[in-house]
Formats: C-alpha cells, structure tokens, sequence
C-alpha cells in the first residue's frame, strides 16, 4: 500500500505517515469514487493513530464532481440506490471525523455535491484560481449528504449557509477563501503537488500536538468555558510530558529546528504503543 506518487494506480496509498485518499477518477467523471471511498475507509480504520495526515485528492481535472447521477438516473430503485452511496460515503466521513489527523484536500477544478462535502471536512483546503465549489444538490430535487448540512454552517454561519444551500449558490476560489472554506490558492497548476507537500510537512510535524488540538476542537462546542479550560489543562501538561513536547522545548532552548520525526519514535514513559492503537 506504499507508493511515492498521488498518480498511483491505486486509490488508497499509505506513504510514510501520509494517507493518500483519491475520492475521484478522470475514468469515472470525476464523480465520487466508490473503489475509493471505499479503500480508504478501510485505511482510516485500520491505521488509526499511525496517520500522521490524510491527503484528500481526485485525479483528473475536478476535485469531485458529486454523485453519479446517470447511475441514480439508471438504478431500477433509485432510492435504494441512494441509500447504499450514502451509506458508503457517510461511514467514510465518519472515518475521516474520527481521526485525529490533520486533513488537507487539494482542491483543483470543481468541488460540487459530495465533493464540496468532502472539502468542508478538510482541516485545511488549497484550490487554485479555477476551483469553484457548489452544493449542486437541489439542482436535481435533492438534499445535502456527505455531512454538508452540519459542516458548512460551522465553517460560515448559519445564515450564509441557508443562502449558499437553497440559493445553489456556486462559490470561486477567492470568494471560498474568503468564507474560510479554503485555506490557501496556489496556481492551479499547483494545487495537487502543494496539498502533497502540506501533508507531508504536516506528517513530519508535531502530531500529538495536531492530534491533540484536534480533540480540544472538537469538544468546544458542546462545552462551557470553564469545562473547555480544565480540558486545555489537562492537555497543555500532557503534551509538555510528551516526547514530542519535550524536544520543541529542548530545541526552542536550544535554538535548533525541532526534530519531531525521532522524537515521535521514542517510547513514552517506557510504553510500547501497538500498531493501530492510541498512545496512553
């Protein structure tokens, strides 16, 4: 499952730390992939904690253009039909929230339906000045799937995401930027080869510390301040005891650049961490 390229022939690659996703094919339309959702739950699942980031891309000219329509339009029961691509497609969102990973999507050409979903689960989303990103759902009589309903209110507010959603409103790249939904734009040229080098930085990073932000994250909302300040505590101490703690403040002290990849490989407290499974 290891592979240097994100052209690879397989829709799932495990490189060093990086998860290699590919959520759309050129050969298919760039419609959501099913072989790839699919793989890359698996990955998601199976991996665990020794992701250190998840690259998001499609291969041909589009991010992802949505959902199959001719193969809904072709299905003798298209709500069964439905029924099954939301099923695959939700437990890879499911996947995708449930790592502690950061997720960064190389967002090139069109990210329209399931695939504007996709990008709304991205920590961090780079297009180019050709990406355009539209919810594309009610264009055909549907609702949104892929998590959109819940993501993108939290990315641009509730009221803009009402006008976005029932408006069908397609977004440019400055505008998606602008909004948040984007983190960066790069020439479109660039798009897929600086999300590779941004997940690679990231892999060599401080992971617990990523991981552990993301945790702090996604607890907010449903938190007090006072709850919310006993977690960063609690966390805050568990990262300065952690190897990786340790060597950014040895090297900050130091004035040297961290050196996170070795530190990440030193045993914790004297604990040995199976594959798969969280560090205590």
């Amino acid at each position: 499952m290891t592979s240097p390229d994100i052209d690879s022939d397989r829709p799932t690659r495990f490189e060093g730390s990086v998860l290699s996703i590919t959520i759309a094919r050129a050969d298919n339309g760039c419609s959501f992939d099913p072989e790839g959702i699919a793989e890359g739950t698996r990955a998601l699942e199976a991996f665990g904690w020794e992701i250190g980031s998840v690259l998001l891309v499609g291969t041909g000219a589009n991010f992802c253009a949505g959902g199959n329509v001719a193969a809904f339009g072709a299905a003798p029961d298209r709500g069964e039909r439905l029924a099954a691509d939301a099923a695959l497609l939700h437990r890879f969102v499911r996947a995708l929230a449930a790592t502690p990973a950061p997720i960064v999507a190389g967002v090139q050409g069109w990210a329209a339906g399931a695939g504007m979903s996709l990008v709304c689960l991205a920590d961090i989303a780079l297009g180019g000045p050709s990406t355009q990103l539209r919810p594309a759902y009610s264009s055909i009589g549907f609702t949104p799937d892929g998590g959109l309903s819940w993501t993108l209110p939290r990315i641009v507010g509730h009221a803009r995401a009402r006008q976005i959603l029932l408006g069908d409103e397609t977004i440019a790249a400055d505008e998606a930027a602008r909004l948040g939904i984007l983190h960066r734009i790069v020439g479109d040229e660039l798009v897929q080869s600086e999300a590779l080098r941004v997940a690679r930085t990231m892999a060599a990073g401080p992971t617990s510390a990523y991981q552990g932000t993301k945790r702090l994250l996604a607890a907010s909302p449903a938190a007090s301040l006072d709850e919310q300040l006993d977690a960063e505590a609690a966390s805050i101490v568990e990262a300065a005891e952690s190897s990786v703690g340790r060597e950014g403040v040895d090297a900050f002290l130091a004035k040297r650049r961290p050196d996170f990849t070795t530190a990440k490989s030193q045993p914790e407290s004297g604990e040995v961490v199976e594959p798969g499974e969280a560090p205590a």
